[in-house]
């Protein structure tokens, strides 16, 4: 009789251990710096990559490594350990590439998911607009079919990577009366015709991760470009990809957490008060704790998510838990350690202040904290 197993297998241990070498020489020391400049982290990005580390669902077929959603979380909460802002732009394409692998033609996917995993093509997930952040059936961009073509007119906000994406999978109504159910996909490339970037927005948090707004003016594309080869089914297509999607966000906010913790943890040995370690104080002593149990319970969650993934298992529910329940920890943990270290936490000197600020946008992007609550409220009602 097979027992639930928390053992990493060799391959999984291996390949942990890469991406946390990874993260200790080519992401911590440049965390800081990219953070303060604003810096795109490319060279870092593209090493990654050629590292395996990046895109790890996409099939051997592909070029791809063909790895599980197990193996993806374990990597995706090294590199957040590493550096936040630099997971989530190191992870941007594996967002966009999700609904090509779940909804596009066989001929799509050699196409796009070729580019990426051969050619290391970095890509966009182009979803939220001004007016439809957490309420994607409210888009206005439209795709209209003309021939051999479609031209698309909108504007899509918050496009994580938007600078540096060759590609965009890009959400548009083909049917405005039909409201979600009129949705398709397409991809667009970023030289197109018609295609603008805006200005990089400057966020609290995770500055090296390039955020912008991008706009089509009558940006024509073939029709070839229509995810899957039919319209409508593009809603769907966008929500099965946050299934894919959301327990690599739980991972990284597991990592933001794990990191953040352990920067509290190893300063309240090193800072005395009252003629003692700051550890050595029991309501220090708890905090600590409490951090803890709940990064133990987000990484939990988030391994429970990605294993029923890989089992063929609908993970729309605990893919909910783990990303609410992580991005929530990854913001109170961070909040905590910066408490633990008092005065200096609060000071940009320190690292605890850059996980703080980076934590935040966990509990509001791919869904957000409060969607995640009505995506398992609808899950656990909807056969009553």
């Amino acid at each position: 009789m097979a027992m639930v197993n928390f053992q990493l297998d060799e391959m999984q241990e291996m390949l942990k251990e890469l991406a946390h070498q990874f993260a200790v020489e080519e992401i911590r020391p440049h965390a800081e710096h990219w953070d303060t400049e604003s810096i795109y982290p490319k060279e870092a990005i593209q090493s990654a990559h050629e590292m395996g580390l990046l895109n790890l669902h996409i099939g051997e077929e592909y070029g791809g490594p063909g790895l599980g959603s197990m193996e993806e979380v374990l990597v995706n909460e090294e590199l957040a350990w590493g550096d936040p802002g630099f997971a989530t732009a190191a992870y941007a394409t594996s967002l966009a590439c999700a609904p090509i692998i779940t909804g596009a033609t066989e001929e799509q996917k050699q196409m796009w998911l070729g580019k990426v995993a051969q050619e290391g093509a970095l890509a966009s997930y182009a979803v939220t607009e001004p007016g439809a952040g957490s309420d994607v059936a409210a888009c206005k961009t439209t795709a209209v079919r003309d021939g051999d073509e479609y031209i698309i007119n909108g504007s899509k906000m918050w496009i994580t990577g938007a600078g540096y994406a060759d590609f965009f999978f890009v959400l548009a109504k083909t049917d405005v009366d039909a409201g979600y159910k009129g949705m398709s996909g397409f991809i667009v490339e970023s030289d197109a015709e018609g295609f603008s970037l805006g200005k990089k927005e400057v966020n609290m948090g995770q500055r090296c991760s390039d955020t912008r707004s991008i706009q089509f003016d009558d940006v024509r594309i073939p029709a070839n470009q229509l995810i899957g080869g039919s319209e409508s089914g593009g809603w769907m297509n966008a929500m099965k990809a946050f299934d894919m999607s959301r327990p690599n966000i739980a991972a990284h906010a597991t990592g933001l957490a794990r990191a953040a913790y352990e920067h509290a943890l190893q300063y309240s040995g090193e800072r005395s008060t009252f003629g003692k370690p700051l550890h050595k104080h029991q309501a220090i002593q708890f905090m600590l704790a409490d951090m803890k149990t709940k990064i133990e319970a987000s990484r939990m969650l988030t391994w429970k998510s990605a294993c029923d993934s890989d089992a063929g298992i609908k993970n729309t529910e605990s893919a909910a838990h783990a990303k609410r329940f992580a991005a929530d920890t990854a913001m109170e943990v961070s909040t905590d350690a910066v408490q633990v270290y008092g005065g200096y936490g609060y000071s940009e000197e320190y690292p605890v202040a850059r996980l703080m600020r980076a934590a935040k946008v966990m509990q509001i992007y791919e869904g957000s904290s409060q969607v995640q609550k009505m995506i398992i409220g609808r899950e656990i009602t909807k056969d009553l």
